[in-house]
């Protein structure tokens, strides 16, 4: 196997972006009413009587069911829920119903990674080397149309890494991972469009999270994200990624990890599993357009030098389950 297309497997890290108007193609929020709630002694607003609200990740299935008809639930009613402590009350795993995502592979700059890596994950895991002195970086905007959270927008920036406890053997790390479809990365960047995203991911995940506008829309031909700098509201960041014709709906089953350090400054790791319904991926540089500013995210991706684009991933529809992170 070619050493791009086995970088390119992984296509998948990280481990979020509309509202319930998902049917309408739309991921903006339209919210015009909400209310105030207390986690972990942030006030947080949210969606009055949307399902956060009502049940604070803790939904039931018939609930689901009536007010998304058209969702095959078969999947979550395989998966059970137990109420966990991760700074404030939660329950683990978090469902997310229906969603879409986009997502592109490059390399970048190994030594930049490293230096971007607390010194305490690197002693457990390493940016994965697919040649000297490159690494991988994946980027992915997620549109979360409709989960326990209701619905909001996210980009995750993550280095490519190894499993914790495993050799880092480059490509071969790389094959392994793809052929369990079990990847591993340590989360750069994670803005949000929500302030319940917010405040639970850093919270309750210790997540880079923070606050600020992204829009996520369609076009015929395309799927066009923009990133707005949470200081200046000008656009930050712009991924223009095509539709892809050739589509698969077969099942896919994807295990996404990550380890960070969290509040006490221990080593932790959590994960999500992913049920992808409808996806399809491309190695053509054309098929995604990186638009970069003089933002305070687009500096920062400058920084990691990226390099040749592997692998694009287009997904637009895909279920999955998030788990409470744990100790390491």
């Amino acid at each position: 196997m070619k050493l791009s297309n086995l970088a390119a497997t992984a296509g998948v890290i990280m481990s979020a972006l509309s509202n319930p108007l998902w049917a309408a193609g739309t991921a903006e929020a339209t919210q015009t009413e909400s209310t105030t709630i207390s986690i972990a002694g942030h006030e947080v607003p949210v969606l009055k009587g949307g399902l956060y609200d009502r049940y604070r990740s803790n939904p039931p299935l018939s609930v689901i069911e009536s007010e998304a008809p058209d969702v095959d639930l078969s999947w979550f009613k395989e998966l059970r829920k137990e109420k966990v402590d991760i700074g404030f009350e939660s329950y683990s795993p978090n469902f997310y119903y229906k969603n879409s995502r986009v997502t592109v592979i490059f390399t970048a700059d190994l030594n930049r990674l490293r230096e971007l890596m607390p010194a305490q994950v690197l002693e457990k895991v390493q940016p994965i080397q697919v040649w000297p002195g490159r690494g991988l970086v994946a980027l992915t905007a997620y549109a979360y149309h409709f989960c326990d959270n209701d619905s909001y927008n996210e980009i995750g920036l993550s280095v490519i890494t190894n499993r914790p406890g495993s050799s880092s053997l480059g490509p071969l790390t790389l094959m392994s991972q793809a052929m369990s479809n079990d990847f591993w990365g340590y989360v750069l960047k994670l803005p949000v469009n929500t302030e319940l995203a917010r405040v639970r991911g850093v919270v309750g995940y210790n997540l880079p999270k923070w606050l600020t506008g992204i829009h996520y829309r369609e076009t015929d031909q395309s799927v066009v994200v923009e990133i707005l700098d949470s200081e200046t509201g000008k656009v930050d960041v712009t991924v223009e990624a095509r539709k892809l014709d050739d589509l698969s709906k077969k099942v896919s089953m994807v295990t996404n990890s990550f380890t960070n350090v969290d509040q006490q400054g221990r080593l932790t790791t959590g994960y999500a599993t992913s049920r992808q319904l409808s996806h399809a991926s491309s190695t053509s540089a054309e098929t995604v357009s990186l638009g970069l500013t003089e933002g305070s995210l687009s500096t920062f991706i400058r920084s990691l030098k990226l390099g040749k684009m592997l692998k694009y991933e287009y997904v637009p529809e895909f279920q999955s389950a998030l788990y409470s992170p744990r100790p390491l």
